[in-house]
């Protein structure tokens, strides 16, 4: 007699992985979330008082190959975070107030433990942002995904004035870019960094460097970091032109994304310091400029585009908010990214 055990889903351990969520789902909650657990979904009250013409935004991403490095370390409590930082940081370059999440977790078979210290990073993430965690699904496909591999993806939705969206349409030659730090890779370029690092270097995830101040795993899996109370508070003091979240395609791809049609970007290599990590991966595997500024954020997550005359107060202000920031550059008229030293 067959059973869906005999073909590689346990529905046993999915339920057990439900039973170890579920308390941190609820920690997130708020008084106008509306969930059972009888529910196929998850909601919440939107308390509109606020809004003349409220607008919903919504992103999807996942954490990709970082995962992988999770799983060599055997450490699942910093990649919720990555996903929902990174989430949240792609809704606020609209100028959209993040209010709920979902996450998504698939593998070969759930693992019970590993889906709830994925979930627990999540919530914390969530409550720490002010989101609610709605729900989510966990799913087990066997022949689908590699054997002791786990993906994790989310979605997120927020909620913004119609009038206050932030859509780069005002952006004109001259306007300033300022650039706010990373705290590392963040999410995106782990398939370069692991193959550089351990299939071309041989290294592995213990081996510790000085210069990087700690061992491989923990410098990769250091948690993607939100800018989501500095933007908001940017934008009380000056007006914010447009939002660029430095993600896969690096400075290179994602800037472009904002600019209007006919308008590209100046950047200065030399107004910031590049992380010893971005230059050690580009001395260890020998990555041209042009790759290492399409691949990884070089130190620079988010870069935010303001009137020049605004630079002064913008600077002073992530001076306040103890914030690592540089002028980097300005528009000008053509398309792309060219890159200047000086």
């Amino acid at each position: 007699m067959a059973t869906y055990k005999d073909s590689g889903v346990d529905i046993d351990a999915a339920d057990s992985a439900k039973e170890l969520i579920k308390g941190y789902v609820r920690s997130t909650f708020t008084k106008d979330s509306i969930n059972n657990a009888g529910f196929f979904c998850g909601g919440i009250k939107l308390d509109l008082g606020g809004y003349n013409d409220p607008v919903l935004m919504a992103s999807t991403d996942g954490v990709g190959t970082k995962m992988m490095i999770a799983r060599m370390m055997n450490r699942f409590d910093t990649v919720g975070f990555d996903l929902v930082n990174h989430s949240a940081n792609d809704l606020i370059t609209s100028g959209a107030k993040p209010l709920i999440f979902l996450d998504y977790i698939a593998s070969e078979m759930v693992d019970p433990k590993i889906a709830s210290e994925l979930v627990k990073g999540v919530a914390a993430a969530c409550k720490k942002l002010g989101m609610v965690l709605v729900g989510g699904e966990t799913a087990q496909m066997p022949g689908v995904y590699v054997k002791g591999e786990t993906d994790l993806a989310g979605t997120i939705v927020g909620i913004v004035e119609k009038s206050g969206i932030i859509d780069g349409s005002s952006i004109k030659e001259g306007d300033s870019l300022v650039g706010i730090a990373s705290n590392g890779l963040h999410t995106n370029g782990y398939s370069l960094a692991r193959k550089i690092l351990f299939d071309h270097c041989g290294f592995g995830v213990n081996d510790y460097f000085a210069e990087l101040g700690g061992s491989l795993g923990d410098v990769l899996l250091e948690p993607h970091r939100d800018y989501v109370s500095t933007i908001f508070e940017l934008s009380a003091v000056v007006k914010i032109k447009g939002i660029a979240h430095i993600t896969g395609g690096g400075i290179t791809d994602n800037l472009p994304r904002i600019l209007p049609k006919g308008l590209g970007a100046v950047i200065s290599t030399n107004s910031w310091v590049v992380p010893h990590v971005f230059r050690f991966l580009q001395e260890k595997g020998d990555v041209h400029f042009d790759d290492m500024f399409r691949t990884f954020n070089m130190g620079i997550g988010i870069i935010v585009v303001v009137d020049k005359s605004d630079v002064p107060v913008i600077v002073d202000r992530l001076k306040r908010m103890g914030e690592k920031s540089c002028i980097m550059g300005s528009v000008v008229r053509g398309k792309g990214v060219s890159y200047v030293e000086g």
